[in-house]
């Protein structure tokens, strides 16, 4: 059977090959431990919360670092942390600000933040003037005028800034756009995009009692108290909401699969059901892009009291084909309309494969003439076996020693950033926002 086609330069951009992958040993004693330290670049990880440790269990597996530090506010996540890196065969030093990770740390080569929103800006911005290069989780900010700051002292200083919007490196949504959308172009000509992540109703997080802050110490960096330490992504001078937590990565696809940016953008949004949050819990939001054949129209759902039988994806549709992407592979689907050339020849070249058509109903009927007929469903034969971070960490970690670019560096990542707060500002204003290219430029 003949492989699907990856170029060279995706295969390096992502360290992604197809059905590979690192894995752990056994132990993990193989972590900062194959080669010497200084082999390696040193790393600290700022912010040991739920996304800090998701982007450890990346770390762990990469071979080219040696992670020498953890930050975090919160003595009891400090603690946990230590405890199981040191069980991971790892000795790291702990800090609770950045501030003391920079006066100690003194061989440190990069740092990747995980930190909330609010802090990514000045976080990033110092460490960048430290000499530092940094992997910044998305959002890069929860203002647009912190997320310019960070695009400016990127370039002042010459380092590499990343930011995490880690579909850029998934071999598979690089595989699909080069390959399916550009090359063999089975869309036909795009005319919309749809995008939703649903999640079920969840209780707020919560904390040991004697593990609580004092108020003093969460004043000092910028907490009321314990609850919005906890729960931070739902208040608004902390973070942007779900439009920003989960409509991040897939307004991104937008501005990225259609190699434009939107033209205007108007949503509805409401604070509907939680009654201790700030920021809406549910939205639907429309973008404008102006391609060349017309405009194409891309709506995007957040639902935070429903998963709606879950599911998270981007759907991009044409008159001759759509391509449903996920990071889930089971939730990514090709269509081909009747209308479409032969796809022979991407089928030959294994780009595509065909599916079984799934069992009808006894009693399906057709209940209008004009209904369209079943299509024909295929599916991407490219997969990989590490954690969706992990090749835009190695990506990161790669274009530090010099073997590839950046997959999102921060000002390409601030236009899709950009017009995610412009969503956030037209579901508050309830309008339709204008917005022009000169905005969406850092």
């Amino acid at each position: 059977m003949v492989k699907p086609t990856i170029t060279r330069r995706e295969f390096i951009g992502t360290t992604a090959a197809v059905g590979t992958g690192l894995m752990l040993a056994s132990g993990a004693k193989v972590f900062g431990q194959a080669k010497s330290a200084n082999s390696k670049i040193n790393i600290a990880l700022i912010g040991f919360g739920a996304q800090g440790r998701v982007l450890l269990e990346s770390l762990l597996k990469i071979d080219s670092i040696h992670l020498v530090a953890i930050v975090d506010i919160w003595d009891y996540a400090r603690t946990y942390g230590e405890r199981y890196l040191k069980k991971m065969g790892a000795e790291i030093r702990a800090y609770e600000n950045f501030e003391d990770l920079l006066a100690h740390e003194k061989d440190l080569q990069a740092v990747v933040v995980a930190t909330p929103d609010f802090w990514h800006a000045p976080i990033t911005n110092a460490c960048l003037k430290a000499g530092l290069h940094v992997y910044c989780e998305k959002m890069m900010s929860n203002t647009i005028e912190g997320a310019r700051s960070m695009v400016k002292t990127m370039q002042e200083t010459g380092k590499l800034l990343q930011i995490g919007h880690q579909r850029r490196s998934n071999p598979r949504y690089l595989f699909a756009l080069n390959r399916l959308v550009r090359d063999a172009k089975i869309c036909g000509r795009l005319t919309a995009a749809q995008a939703q992540w649903n999640r079920a109703v969840t209780e707020d997080f919560g904390f040991p009692k004697k593990a609580a802050m004092p108020p003093e110490q969460l004043a000092k960096y910028g907490f009321t108290d314990m609850h919005q330490f906890r729960n931070w992504r739902w208040f608004k001078n902390l973070g942007g909401g779900p439009l920003s937590d989960l409509g991040a990565h897939q307004i991104d696809i937008f501005n990225w699969w259609f190699g434009v940016k939107p033209t205007s953008v108007f949503a509805s949004a409401g604070l509907d059901y939680y009654k201790n949050h700030e920021w809406f819990d549910n939205a639907m939001v429309v973008y404008e892009y102006p391609l060349p054949d017309g405009v194409a129209r891309a709506f995007y759902q957040v639902q935070t009291t429903t998963s709606a039988g879950g599911g998270y994806f981007e759907y991009f549709m044409g008159d001759e084909g759509s391509l449903k992407m996920s990071e889930n592979p089971i939730l990514s689907a090709i269509y081909r309309e009747a209308r479409a050339p032969s796809w022979d020849d991407i089928i030959q070249k294994n780009y595509i494969r065909a599916k079984a058509a799934p069992a009808v109903p006894a009693d399906a009927a057709k209940v209008d003439v004009r209904e369209t007929a079943q299509l024909a469903e295929f599916e991407i034969p490219v997969s990989f076996n590490k954690p969706p971070h992990m090749p835009h960490l190695e990506n990161f970690f790669h274009a530090i020693n010099g073997k590839g670019k950046l997959n999102c560096p921060g000002d390409e990542a601030f236009s899709s950033e950009y017009v995610i707060h412009k969503a956030n500002e037209a579901a508050t204003e309830r309008k339709l926002i204008a917005i022009t290219p000169e905005e969406t430029e850092a």
